[in-house]
């Protein structure tokens, strides 16, 4: 290759017999994008973001305040609030029992998550390939699922493992002869009430998980697919291959939204405690604040707690932000 001297004319000769040289046209340069609407977008996301921050804001800030300070059922009823400063949070990172509901409030989201997001993406691959009028029936049936409030789903599948007229136990027993679950107490044990709670919590979170992969799966192009299948790779490896780095950005959104509510989860742990679990082995985050703050009546130490999980979650929607930015930019 014949290196051109920039300061040559257009059409210089060239050293070897005659040839001439062309010098490249010049890049044009490139002008800075301007964004289209120019302020327009930020005016409309401005009432909203004023409402968002009279909403959560201010509580938030003042749940910051009260962290730092001692604040029990006397400040409630008008005593001056004493300034501890950190004194709460080190409370709280000295005693080992935050430790232990921190690392079982971690361990059930995580478990929540990968079944919900394992069975979601099953159910969303099965939602391709169904006809019509079955597509219809399983998404009414998720549908309603949704739509149950939190606390009537609890109290329904509480029901359903109740130790005397549980439908679980009669079918254990009647149907299978398992006459060790005769009277059987699913919630006194931690490792079942968890279970029970998982199923609730991943029975409820299905329905979003499914359908938003299913809106996804829709836009995967059908022809690569056909392509993959003729070359001779099977079902997981188009699943690998093809679908997962379509919607991984998707994946990693609903992952992450999977991770928030499932490490604040609140109504099924606390409504499974009162029909019959043990509280002091089945506590997770959102419980323990609320036994120490509004039952507890330490509002210092439970704001302490909630600070540190609202870091902890935030932590978590920022590491998987940066994920999915990374993958548009790719």
């Amino acid at each position: 290759m014949t290196t051109v001297d920039p300061g040559l004319d257009a059409a210089a000769p060239s050293a070897v017999g005659g040839e001439r040289l062309t010098a490249p046209a010049p890049r044009p340069k490139r002008r800075p994008r301007r964004v289209r609407g120019g302020l327009t977008p930020y005016a409309m996301l401005g009432p909203a973001i004023v409402v968002l921050a009279a909403i959560v804001g201010w509580p938030l800030i003042q749940l910051i305040i009260t962290s730092f300070q001692e604040f029990g059922r006397a400040q409630v009823f008008g005593a001056p609030p004493a300034w501890v400063w950190f004194d709460n949070y080190l409370d709280v990172f000295t005693d080992p029992v935050f430790y232990g509901v921190l690392a079982r409030s971690v361990l059930f989201a995580a478990g929540c998550v990968v079944v919900t997001m394992v069975a979601s993406t099953l159910i969303a691959l099965m939602l391709t390939r169904l006809p019509k009028g079955f597509r219809l029936l399983l998404t009414v049936g998720m549908l309603l699922a949704w739509a149950m409030p939190a606390l009537t789903a609890t109290v329904v599948w509480g029901w359903m493992f109740d130790t005397a007229y549980g439908v679980i136990n009669y079918v254990l027993v009647n149907w299978f002869g398992l006459a060790e679950f005769n009277q059987h107490q699913w919630l006194i044990n931690p490792l079942s009430f968890f279970m029970v709670a998982g199923i609730i919590v991943v029975w409820g979170a299905i329905p979003f998980a499914a359908f938003t992969l299913y809106a996804g799966l829709t836009q995967v192009p059908d022809e690569v697919l056909e392509a993959a299948q003729l070359d001779g790779a099977g079902g997981f490896s188009r699943f690998r291959l093809i679908i997962f780095p379509y919607l991984k950005p998707i994946f990693l959104i609903v992952t992450i939204l999977q991770v928030i509510w499932d490490l604040r989860v609140f109504t099924q742990i606390f409504v499974l405690q009162d029909i019959g679990g043990i509280s002091s082995q089945t506590n997770t985050l959102g419980v323990y604040i609320y036994q120490k703050s509004i039952a507890g009546g330490d509002f210092g130490h439970g704001g302490a707690i909630a600070v540190i999980t609202a870091i902890l979650l935030m932590s978590i929607s920022i590491y998987y932000i940066r994920q999915v930015l990374k993958e548009e930019e790719l």
